[in-house]
């Protein structure tokens, strides 16, 4: 762990904490891009299981804007191979072809990133991901999902497929409050958050978990208060995401009926700080900052401006002369 600044920049390869691509470059010898796959999914709070509107914030995109492009909805349930998208092994391909101007190297993460990537049957889940881990490029294989959407049968995939090549599975918990959580129509507590990271963690699957800063009605405390229970917890990283207002979402309409107060750059920075000072040193930081569809972004519209967001937030840790683990014990 690291006793100061210097020492942290030193160790992290001139960064305060310990980056997503720092554990990559130590653990592959590259840096490795992520190409974003749709595997044609729904979420059982869109589909009417739980919901049909989805989480407050999400948009139709879900939390796949950037993912591969959706030619059509598909079935409630995925009850048949997805036919609405195109081949996992074609999706990759675009995505090689996307990243080729600025990536050299030979390695990528297949990330299933578009809605709840394990919510369909057993079968349909084996086909799409061993189509993915498969790929001579393809060093990780990183799936997005809920916490109610991990089966055995799907722990037990996930498990033989972890035995040929890294699997990682990436939870959004956005908060640990259960005031907020039913606020942004979650639609699960946290036992069962706590229940699949056991399962996980029993199966040998690396977790990454996200977080939202600045939902409505957290304070400064509740923030740090979900990223204390996550540093005691058996996860590997952590995605710290900044809320967006998107268009056509139901937050959007909150937002234009009642605006409420939406962060500003400093006082997110102060945050993501705060939130990596309490995390321990051996936690992954997959990210630290987040920028919504600009067709859709209603506020906070600096979050647009992605270089001058990072640059506010390693600023501001050098002028704290602080770094990740600062005060975790």
């Amino acid at each position: 762990m690291p006793s100061d600044y210097a020492e942290a920049l030193q160790l992290w390869h001139g960064k305060p904490y310990h980056s997503l691509n720092h554990y990559l470059q130590n653990r592959f010898g590259e840096k490795i891009y992520k190409i974003a796959l749709n595997g044609g999914f729904t979420c059982p709070n869109r589909d009417g299981t739980l919901g049909n509107r989805g989480c407050i914030f999400c948009s139709a995109g879900g939390s796949g804007d950037f993912a591969g492009d959706r030619v059509q909805t598909p079935s409630a349930r995925l009850s048949e191979p997805p036919a609405a998208v195109p081949a996992i092994s074609a999706q990759l391909a675009a995505g090689k072809d996307l990243l080729s101007g600025k990536h050299t190297g030979s390695k990528y993460i297949a990330y299933f990133q578009a809605f709840t990537n394990t919510y369909g049957p057993i079968e349909t889940l084996e086909k799409l991901y061993s189509e993915a881990i498969a790929a001579p490029e393809t060093a990780i294989l990183s799936i997005a999902t809920r916490p109610d959407c991990l089966s055995p049968e799907v722990i037990a995939l996930l498990e033989r497929l972890n035995r040929i090549k890294p699997v990682w599975v990436e939870l959004g918990l956005q908060t640990i409050h259960e005031k907020t959580a039913r606020f942004i129509r979650r639609g699960y507590g946290l036992d069962r958050f706590i229940e699949a990271l056991e399962n996980l963690r029993a199966a040998g699957i690396e977790t990454i978990v996200h977080t939202i800063l600045g939902l409505p009605g957290e304070t400064a405390e509740d923030i740090l208060e979900t990223h204390r229970f996550l540093a005691e917890q058996p996860i590997q990283g952590i995605k710290l995401q900044l809320l967006h207002v998107l268009k056509g979402t139901d937050l959007g309409d909150i937002y234009a009926a009642s605006p409420f107060h939406v962060l500003s750059m400093d006082e997110y920075a102060d945050l993501v700080i705060r939130c990596l000072e309490v995390l321990p040193p051996e936690t992954v930081i997959h990210r630290i900052t987040g920028d919504g569809p600009k067709n859709l972004l209603v506020a906070p519209l600096w979050s647009g401006h992605k270089k001058q967001v990072l640059n506010t937030i390693h600023h501001t840790f050098k002028t704290r002369s602080t770094w990740q683990g600062r005060l975790y014990h």
